[in-house]
């Protein structure tokens, strides 16, 4: 059994870090242990132009704790009113490495966001010709489609005419949570790209309603049946460069979490790569978890992987924080409901 493992250190592909008294509580739980991130820009209001990505990345490095090092991935958040020259600037400059897209209404301060699909073409056109990584929530909002189905149906719907319109347009599938999600992700060609949580490969929906509601394991998009869980544990766990790791760990207080309208998202920055070794221990891939989290991921995004290393070491269980007390309030970290016997060191 392995006992020890070093690898480069990680890189998160999709992480809210908010703003504010949030940012400041919750950031040193990502940089203790990845180098990049790719952060999201559905803030209130939301991250729209390059000017206001770079105010954001100063505010993120300003709450950057002394002595730790992290760089800010930044991202524009795409709405039918975006300025394609903006966008195309702010990608040139170095700042911004990917759009995001999310359909309106479908996750947390997504109200922003796209409706017709028509009225962004251009930019999309634009991002296709300079090469500008455009991440997807995939997800359709339209209320007759069960909340179950709606990754599965935005695929067919929406996602694979948007790339037949647009060839080299290039993709990341975010956070897929469907064996519909894995399978088109292998069969999109080299343009094509899928993250996926740490979260995910862990629970399914009995873990969040099973014996009353679990707040804390509610997530955008929800958690489906087990086959799909274990679609996920094979591709995360198989090596393929076009799966990578992306958290979407999203804080919000304990307060808006345990409430008569919950919100969405999973809190795991702190210990996800004690999580993710356990699982690849579990399923005997130690030797593919550095493809998950370290290369696969700058990869896709046409980055160096990083130089600095980080250790991985088995013993007693780890001890890590119920929850993250921050300026907004407590933030309850996930618990994945078995011991992490994994312990991370620089």
């Amino acid at each position: 059994m392995t006992e020890r493992l070093s690898l480069r250190r990680p890189d998160d592909w999709h992480l809210h870090l908010r703003d504010g008294a949030m940012l400041q509580g919750i950031l040193p739980e990502t940089a203790r242990h990845f180098a990049r991130a790719i952060i999201m820009p559905n803030l209130v209001p939301p991250v729209v132009t390059g000017a206001q990505a770079a105010a954001y990345r100063d505010r993120i490095l300003a709450a950057l704790p002394e002595g730790m090092r992290f760089e800010p991935l930044m991202t524009l958040y795409l709405t039918e009113d975006t300025d394609a020259a903006d966008v195309a600037a702010a990608h040139a400059s170095g700042l911004v490495k990917a759009v995001k897209l999310y359909p309106a209404g479908a996750t947390t301060n997504s109200h922003s966001g796209v409706r017709d699909f028509t009225r962004v073409q251009g930019v999309l056109e634009r991002m296709a010709e300079i090469g500008l990584p455009l991440c997807i929530h995939g997800e359709v909002t339209t209320p007759e489609v069960d909340i179950f189905d709606r990754e599965a149906v935005f695929i067919d719907t929406v996602l694979d005419p948007l790339r037949r319109r647009i060839p080299g347009l290039r993709v990341v599938m975010e956070h897929i949570t469907t064996r519909e999600g894995v399978a088109y992700a292998r069969a999109g060609g080299d343009d094509l790209g899928a993250t996926i949580t740490a979260h995910h490969l862990v629970i399914n929906r009995n873990h969040i309603l099973v014996g009353g509601i679990k707040p804390h394991y509610y997530c955008l998009p929800v958690a489906k049946r087990e086959e799909h869980r274990l679609a996920l544990r094979g591709a995360a766990t198989s090596g393929e460069g076009r799966f990578f790791l992306g958290t979407d760990s999203a804080p919000h207080v304990d307060a808006l979490k345990e409430h008569a309208c919950g919100c969405a998202g999973c809190f795991t920055a702190t210990n996800t790569m004690s999580l993710l070794a356990e699982v690849f221990e579990q399923d005997g891939a130690m030797d593919r978890l550095e493809a998950f989290a370290s290369l696969n991921g700058p990869a896709f995004y046409r980055l160096p992987a990083n130089e600095d290393r980080i250790t991985l070491t088995r013993g007693a269980p780890v001890a890590y924080p119920a929850k993250i007390i921050t300026g907004a309030g407590p933030v309850t970290v996930f618990d994945p409901g078995f011991a992490l016997h994994w312990h991370v060191t620089a």
